[in-house]
Formats: C-alpha cells, sequence, structure tokens
C-alpha cells in the first residue's frame, strides 16, 4: 500500500493553468498564479508539482515558507528563497557578484544577509521590489525562473508589500510567481483577490475532492482499481473528510493501521467498526505510523512539534542529545513515512509534511511535558545562538511563552519589536510589542511593561490604529501603584501624548502632558523634559491661540538643547524637523539647513522612523519652493516601506492638493475618494482635514460653488475651526470661488477674513493668499503701493511656487502705473513661465491684470481675455468667460459669440422653450438677486435682463418674480 498517492487527483485544470503559466514565462510573458485553499486541500503537493514541471522545462525554483514557529519575521520566505542563489549561484555560471543589479544591489542587504550593509535602512519598500524583480530577472535569464511562496497568509506585511510589487511587474519577465495561501480573512487573500480584478494575477481555487475524486484517491493509495475500494470504507471516508485530499489519506492511514480494512487475496475488506471522532481517528493514525519509528523516533519528532512545523537540526540534537547517526536514522525514516520532508530552502532545516501531524504530536503530550521540552527548546537555541539574531529571538520568545516563563518570553518579544521597529518593520514591530505587552501584563512586571508600552504606542500612531493606542491610557493608572518611578510613567504619558497629536487630538495631548509634568514634579530630570517639551513644542503648534508659533518654538528650542547636552538622538531630530517648519516663514535655507541636520542626525544613530519624517519635510520645502513633487514621492515610498500610514496619507492630501493646483481635476477628484475613506477609517484628522480642504479648493477652481460649501461643511465638522488648515478653505477655496463668479470685493472679503485668522491662529501653512493673489488683488485695486509689494515680494513665502506668480503679476501691474511698459511686459512674461504648471492661476491671473494693462497701455491685454474665454469656456465656468467677452467689447475687439451649453438647461424648462441666456438668468434668479447684480454677473444690461425675465415668465407660465424665484430654487436644489 502506497502512503500517499502517485498521481494528483482532481486538479487537472489547475495543474494546466501552471503549466501555462509556466511555458508563457519562458517565452518572456511572466505571471502570478495564487493557489487558494482551505488546510490539507492540496495546496503544497501541488506546488510541489509545479516545481517538478519547472525542473522538467529547465527552470530554476526558488522556494520559501512563511513561519508558523510564533510571530511573524520581516521577510522570511523571501530570504529562505533567494538564499538559496548562494548555494547554486544562476544557471549560466555567472558570480552573483558581478549580476547587473547597479544600484539596487545594496536594497537587497535587507532580505539577503550577505549582501547586508549600512545603506540597506535607505531603500524605499519600491526600490526593495525593484532590487528583487531585477535579481530573479537576472540569475533566471537564461531559462526563467519560479518563485514559490508557501503559506503567504502566514507573511508578515513587508514581505506582503515586496510581493505586490512583484505582482504588479512581473508581466514581461521570464519570472513565475506561484504563492499559496488558505481561505482564510488575511492581507495576502485580499492581495490575491485584488491581483485577479485588475487582472495581473490568477487565482486558482481548490474545491473539495468530489466523491468520484475521492475513490480515486482512495484506490491510488490501496493499489488498485477505483471499483474495488470497499463501498463501506468509501462512504466512511467522505463523509468524515469532508473532501480533503490529507484527512483522505491519513483516515485511510488510520483504518489500515487499527486492523479495520484489510487486504485480502480478493482484495480489501471492511473487518472492523470505521466509525471514529475524526480529530482523535487523525491524531491515532499519525501516531501509530510514528509508533513505529520506536520511542527514540516519538520522542524526536515530539521535541520537533514543540519548535513548530519547521525545525533546525542542530537545535533538535542539542534539545534531545540523540547523536548525529540516531538523529539523521530517525529522520531518514520519518521522510519514508511521510511524516517531514527536507525543508529544501534552508540547509539544516526539515518541516513536517503538514502542520496537522505536528499537531497530532503535540496531543499526546501532556501539558506539563509540553511546557518542559519548550524550556529545553529554548535553553538549546540560546545555547547555540546567544545573540538571538534574526528570528531567533521571536522562536525563542514563543518557547518560552509555551514554558510557562512569561516575564522572560515577554522581554524577548520586546526585543523582537524593537529590532523591528529599528529595521522599519512597523507592522511586524506591532504584533511581536503587542504580545509582549500581553504577557508583561499578566505575569506583573510594570518595568518590562512600560518597556513595550514605549515602543508599541508611537508604532500604533504610525500605523493610524488610534483606537488600541488610546485604550492604554485607561489603564496606565494601575502603573502607578505598581512602583513603577515618575520617570517611567511620565514617559508613557508623553509617548501618548505624541499618538494625540498626531491623531489631531490636541487636547488629548496637552492633558496627558499636564499629568507628565505633574509627575515630574518641581525639579525634573532634564533628560525626562526635553521629551516633554518637544511633544509639547507639536501640540502647541495644533493649539489655537495668537502666540502658538512662538510658544512652539519657545519649547523646541529648549528640548533641542536638552538633547544635544545628554545625546538624545530622538529628541533631537524630532526638535530640528519642528524648528524647521518654523524657519519656513523666515528663510527657506535655514529651514533646509535644519532638515540636513535631521536627517544626518536620524542616520548617525539609526533611526529610520526620524529620517522618513526628515526626508518628508525636506520634500515638503521642494514641493512649496519649486512645486516639485519627486522628493516628496520618494519619502512616500520610505514611509509605506516602514508601515507609516500617518505620513502616507499626509503626504497623498499634499499630493492630492497639488493635483487641483495643476487643474488635474480628474485625477484629483479619484484620489480625494480614495484617500478621504481611508483617513477618516483610520480617524487620522489632520489629514482628513487636509483632504475635505483640498476637496473644497477643486470644487472652487471648478466655479462649483455648491460642492465647494459640501467639502467646507464636512472640514467644519472635522473640528476644522482654529485648525492650521482653516485659513486654505478661505484663501485656495472661497476666495478663488468668488473670483470664479467675478465677485472681486467677496474674494477680498474672504481674504481679508484669512489675515484675521492667521492673526488669531498662525499657521505654518503659507498658500492662503496673503502672499500671494491677496497681494494682486490689493494692487488692482489700489489697496497696496509699491512699499507694500516690495515687503510681501522679499518674504520667504512670497518665493514660493505658488505664490510667486501672483507677486510677479502684482508686480507687472505696479510697472504698468509707473509707465515702465517694456518691464511691466517683461514681468507678466516671468509670470506666466512661474504659473506654467497651475492654468487656474495662470488665466485667473491673465483676467485679473488684462484690463489694468490696458488702461496703462503694457502687455497684450487682447490675447490674453481671448486665451483667458477660451479656457474657461471650455471649463464651464461661466461667469469668467462672460466677463471676458463684455471686456473685449469694452476694448472694441471682435468677440465670439457662445450659445452653446443647451444641454444643461433642464429637460422641463428645454421644452418650453428657454434659451440659453435666458437660463443663465434663470439661475441667478435662485439667489433672489435683482436685476442690475444679475446684469453685473452676467455683463450684460439691466434692461436685457428685464427683457429675459418676462420672457422666462410667459414661457413658464410664472407670471410674477417671485414665482420664478422659487422654481428657480427648487429646480437648483433638485439638480444632481
Amino acid at each position: 500500500m502506497r502512503s500517499r498517492s502517485r498521481y494528483i487527483v482532481g486538479r487537472d485544470s489547475q495543474l494546466r493553468e501552471i503549466k501555462q503559466a509556466l511555458a508563457d514565462a519562458g517565452e518572456g510573458r511572466g505571471g502570478v498564479v495564487f493557489l487558494v485553499g482551505e488546510a490539507g486541500i492540496g495546496k503544497s503537493r501541488l506546488a510541489a508539482e509545479a516545481v517538478g514541471m519547472a525542473f522538467g522545462t529547465g527552470m530554476r525554483a526558488l522556494r520559501g515558507r512563511s513561519s508558523t514557529t510564533g510571530p511573524t519575521v520581516p521577510f522570511r520566505p523571501l530570504t529562505e528563497a533567494l538564499m538559496s542563489l548562494f548555494r547554486s549561484g544562476p544557471l549560466d555560471g555567472t558570480s552573483l557578484d558581478d549580476l547587473p543589479l547597479g544600484p539596487y544591489r545594496p536594497a537587497l542587504g535587507r532580505i539577503i544577509p550577505d549582501w547586508s550593509s549600512d545603506a540597506e535602512n535607505n531603500s524605499s519598500m519600491v526600490i526593495l521590489g525593484e532590487a528583487v524583480l531585477r535579481l530573479l530577472i537576472a540569475t533566471g535569464k537564461e531559462h526563467g525562473q519560479l518563485l514559490l511562496l508557501e503559506d503567504l497568509h502566514d507573511a508578515d506585511p513587508e514581505t506582503l508589500a515586496v510581493v505586490e510589487y512583484l505582482v504588479d511587474n512581473l508581466e514581461y519577465t521570464n519570472v513565475v510567481l506561484l504563492a499559496t495561501i488558505r481561505t482564510e480573512p488575511c492581507d495576502a487573500l485580499d492581495m490575491a483577490d485584488s491581483a485577479r480584478r485588475r487582472g495581473v494575477g490568477t487565482v486558482l481555487e481548490l474545491a473539495p475532492l468530489t466523491r468520484p475524486e475521492v475513490r480515486a484517491v482512495i484506490a491510488a493509495q490501496l493499489d488498485t482499481e477505483p471499483e474495488l475500494v470497499p463501498q463501506e470504507a468509501l462512504d466512511r471516508l467522505w463523509d468524515d473528510s469532508a473532501g480533503s485530499p490529507f484527512l483522505v489519506e491519513e483516515l485511510l492511514q488510520g483504518m489500515i493501521g487499527s486492523g479495520a480494512l484489510v487486504r485480502f487475496e480478493d482484495g480489501w475488506r471492511v473487518v472492523g467498526d470505521l466509525r471514529s471522532d475524526v480529530s482523535t481517528a487523525l491524531a491515532r493514525g499519525i501516531l501509530r505510523r510514528i509508533d513505529r519509528l520506536g520511542p527514540q523516533g516519538l520522542t524526536l519528532l515530539s521535541a520537533a512539534a514543540v519548535i513548530g512545523r519547521r525545525f533546525p537540526l542542530t537545535v533538535l540534537q542539542r534539545m534531545t542529545g540523540i547523536d548525529d547517526r540516531g538523529l539523521l536514522s530517525h529522520l531518514h525514516a520519518g521522510v519514508a513515512a511521510q511524516l517531514v520532508v527536507p525543508d529544501e530552502p534552508a540547509p539544516d532545516w526539515y518541516a513536517f509534511r503538514h502542520s496537522l501531524t505536528a499537531e497530532a504530536l503535540l496531543t499526546q503530550l501532556t501539558p506539563g511535558n509540553r511546557a518542559t521540552m519548550s524550556g529545553r527548546a529554548a535553553d538549546a537555541v540560546q545555547a547555540l545562538y546567544p545573540d538571538l539574531e534574526g528570528d531567533w529571538c521571536p522562536l525563542v520568545a514563543e518557547l518560552r511563552s509555551q514554558a510557562g516563563d512569561e516575564a522572560e518570553a515577554g522581554r524577548l518579544f520586546t526585543d523582537a519589536g524593537l529590532r523591528a521597529l529599528a529595521a522599519g518593520a512597523i507592522g511586524s514591530a506591532i504584533t511581536l510589542l503587542s504580545r509582549a505587552e500581553r504577557l508583561l501584563a499578566a505575569s506583573q512586571d510594570p518595568a518590562g511593561r512600560t518597556d513595550a508600552l514605549e515602543a508599541l504606542l508611537p508604532a500604533l500612531a504610525e500605523a493610524g490604529d488610534f483606537t488600541r493606542a488610546f485604550g492604554f491610557a485607561e489603564n496606565l493608572h494601575t502603573l502607578g501603584g505598581s512602583g513603577l518611578s515618575a520617570s517611567r510613567l511620565a514617559a508613557l504619558h508623553t509617548r501618548l501624548a505624541k499618538v494625540a497629536h498626531t491623531a489631531g487630538r490636541w487636547e488629548d495631548g496637552n492633558r496627558q502632558i499636564s499629568q507628565a509634568r505633574s509627575l515630574l514634579g518641581p525639579r525634573p530630570d532634564e533628560r525626562c523634559t526635553a521629551s516633554i517639551d518637544v511633544t509639547a513644542a507639536y501640540l502647541a503648534l495644533d493649539t489655537p491661540g495668537p502666540d502658538r508659533t512662538q510658544l512652539a518654538e519657545k519649547l523646541a528650542h529648549s528640548a533641542l538643547q536638552a538633547a544635544q547636552r545628554h545625546g538624545l538622538a530622538t529628541v533631537a531630530c524630532q526638535s530640528l524637523e519642528l524648528l524647521a517648519t518654523l524657519a519656513r516663514e523666515r528663510d527657506f535655507d535655514e529651514a533646509t539647513a535644519l532638515l540636513e541636520s535631521a536627517l544626518q542626525t536620524a542616520e548617525q544613530h539609526q533611526l529610520p522612523l526620524q529620517r522618513m519624517y526628515a526626508l518628508t519635510r525636506i520634500g515638503g520645502n521642494y514641493w512649496l519652493t519649486e512645486g516639485a513633487t519627486a522628493p516628496l514621492l520618494a519619502a512616500r515610498s520610505e514611509a509605506q516601506r516602514l508601515g507609516s500610514a500617518t505620513i502616507v496619507y499626509t503626504i497623498d492630501g499634499i499630493m492630492i492638493l497639488d493635483a487641483v493646483l495643476r487643474a488635474e481635476f480628474t485625477a484629483a477628484q479619484q484620489s480625494v475618494e480614495e484617500c478621504l475613506a481611508v483617513v477618516q477609517r483610520l480617524r487620522l484628522a489632520p489629514a482628513t482635514r487636509y483632504v475635505l480642504m483640498a476637496r473644497a479648493a477643486m470644487a472652487a477652481h471648478r466655479g462649483d460653488r455648491p460642492a465647494m460649501e459640501s467639502a467646507l461643511a464636512a472640514f467644519a465638522d472635522c473640528d476644522g475651526a482654529g485648525s492650521q488648515e482653516e485659513p486654505l478653505t478661505r484663501g485656495l477655496a472661497r476666495a478663488f470661488c468668488a473670483l470664479t463668479e467675478e465677485d472681486r470685493p467677496g474674494a477680498v472679503r474672504e481674504l481679508r477674513a484669512v489675515a484675521d485668522l492667521e492673526d488669531t491662529n498662525p499657521s505654518t501653512y503659507y498658500l492662503s493668499g496673503r502672499y500671494g493673489i491677496g497681494l494682486l488683488l490689493d494692487v488692482l485695486s489700489g489697496e497696496a503701493d509699491r512699499a507694500a509689494y516690495e515687503e510681501i515680494a522679499a518674504t520667504a513665502p512670497g518665493r514660493m511656487r505658488w505664490n510667486r506668480q501672483f507677486v510677479l503679476f502684482a508686480g507687472a501691474v505696479l510697472l504698468g502705473r509707473e509707465r515702465r511698459p517694456e518691464e511691466a511686459a517683461a514681468a507678466a512674461a516671468e509670470a506666466l513661465r512661474a504659473a506654467a504648471p497651475y492654468p487656474t492661476a495662470l488665466h485667473l491671473g491673465l483676467r485679473l491684470i488684462a484690463e489694468a494693462a490696458y488702461e496703462d497701455g503694457w502687455g497684450e491685454p487682447v490675447a490674453w481675455l481671448r486665451r483667458v474665454e477660451e479656457h474657461f469656456h471650455q471649463g464651464g465656468v461661466a461667469a469668467v468667460a462672460g466677463a471676458c467677452r463684455a471686456a473685449l467689447r469694452r476694448m472694441g475687439a471682435p468677440v465670439q459669440q457662445r450659445r452653446t451649453g443647451s444641454s444643461t438647461i433642464p429637460d422641463v424648462l428645454r421644452s418650453q422653450g428657454v434659451t440659453v441666456r435666458e437660463y443663465e438668468v434663470f439661475r441667478l434668479l435662485a439667489e433672489r438677486l435683482g436685476n442690475k447684480d444679475i446684469a453685473d454677473r452676467l455683463y450684460i444690461s439691466p434692461r436685457t435682463v428685464e427683457k429675459h425675465i418676462a420672457a422666462l415668465g410667459t414661457k413658464t407660465g410664472r407670471t410674477n418674480r417671485a414665482a420664478l424665484c422659487e422654481l428657480s430654487a427648487s429646480l437648483a436644489s433638485s439638480a444632481p
């Protein structure tokens, strides 16, 4: 009798798909295949068959498996798979050191220990994914390559990020990615579904075997024909296995081992009771096969099961004391019995053929025996690998936990979590530190629990999990009576204050700061107050008040000085970053120098999160001064690699506003919807406000007041009053909307409100109009003279790319008034070059200066107005287009007639014969405007308005103005 079927049953369609994927890769069309199914359904068996098929075509196969022992470890399956290259080398004999990887090789040091270098933390996730892709292509260029990643449901977030990059970029390579995933809710399964929807991956779902297929599996194992399988055995196995190939094989083994199914000369017969609890029968069947290995074999495999599904021979031997000959003898017997298999990607490692085998072995251990063996396993690992590098640390932590030593396990999980944070693996760090915190809380180790919390709280904030982070705040009082020092408790309150700042909850943050200061008393240690001061500085900047920037700068300076005296690198970076933000108002060179200092400090002390923050702020400065987005996108990639949701979505908000300013409204709209759904779910208040501000600005720049008001109402509901984003809602949204409605006095009022807001609550955002569009409007109205212009033009905000275009337009107007026409025209040309990336601003700027240029005799006002009219006509901003046509008429220039747009008239009015111009008048009646106001809006005479209203009354049957106004308002409210 065979212990396994000699061929795969019921998976013909999946095998064809895999075979085709391998064939396509051989022709340069790589792909991704996900094998999805429940435990025991045959994913690993099918994957092994795929490896054989790859070998048969001359392809190399790289295999890696995610860890099922303890918590996940960053990049483990990728490391296992790629390390096999160092045992065999490229197929054509080329040295790995000579591969054409260029600047991507250092990035691989995060995955391949042999290539580790000091620069490994500098790589973004995109760069790392590209590096893996290039390595796969380079090492398989002759015949192609199969990358098999098993148990991806157990993979760490960092591995999944790299895999996702590979999924999107394998199409034009000779590489096939094959991954196995269980059908249980997990990020890996979500990724596979997303790949299927986007058409970049194939998902092969392994369904349970049918009854005829179960019969075929039984027949193959019994080495007989399907029709000769005893009916009673088939019925029992069909009912108990639920179509799982693994259960069929194991339960059948149990039937034979118990003597219930016996082979006679004429075939197999049932001679005993086949009924049994499935889990019990399965465990007994496995243990019977293990019993044949003898007592020492049972001890050996039981010890291996305690370690996990995968186990290293060096640890197993030290743990059990078995000599080399006995160890290898029992392992070979286990392989022959289909219980264990060599773990091919990792030398000296073996694995159980199925996790259920390990579970069955554990069922025969008493809790005491299992705890003892776990402790011996931990001792063996620590004796062999005292530094507990890599995944040895979480493995020993898990073993200590199973041994009942919760305090030691918690401390080891904390160490592993801190290492993950240092490597920039926030997702894995949270998993490890959460486990540490629970264990240390249970073991009543307040000092150890505090260590775990101090690292866990900021990690949760970076990942956007504020609910969990603030949940710890409610239990901090329990640590107060546990003998924990005041400085340690103060540190925890400071961490929570920082979490509150990240979440935009300044009131909660200030309360935590007050509690921290109270704990330290009147004579605190400066090393403790430095961290408190820098956190308080960030909160001060968010707390409404006229002196918030001064207070923030004072606190940040104090924190920086203390950090420099006591060597507190993290506090120094945080202080430098905040001081740089405040310095932007004075001098961008000063701000950049501070950020370069923060970046250098972060790199010297290997602080990946602080490095990411410095890169983000440097990128923000480039965006403000030059309008360049590449540095910000590079910082976003770094944040994504580290798992910092807060920074990723903060940068996304900036990119949305950039798209709005560039008039890329379709892309901006899509990004707004996607980003807003996430930041609202994560309760990232600052990011939510910023995206809502950008949405309001987008509506305003398109002349859509109802959409703008809707966005601003949502902004107000998100604690917008007093926030740093509030001035932007008036300057970039309301003021611009007024300009698209040709309401210059309204725009000026909004910009005066901006000035009042920024006086009451100073902001570090400088695009609200005070240094740009506001100056231009004041120059046009005569409110600002040459001195006022020079004052703003000399400021750092006045030189920002967005503001600079309006400053230059204002300068051109002043030069024209000063009878310097050639200089005025040159200044206008320079303004147009500065405004080139921003079509809405460029055309509004030309609209605003054209009439002044005409009056003062400089520039090309007629050509400008025609250009502006065409732009806003195409954009559907009727008020500006109409104003341009009216201005052109006043200048005596021919004007193109615009009578299109009948499609915008509601059907009920179109059927009554209402014209486009009549409808323009009708729409304004909803605002209850008088004839003169309507005439001013549409640049026609009040007499013409009167005629249109009379015609509307006749056509609609509303003979009085009030009825017409009511109809207009009702149609406006029901419009989509």
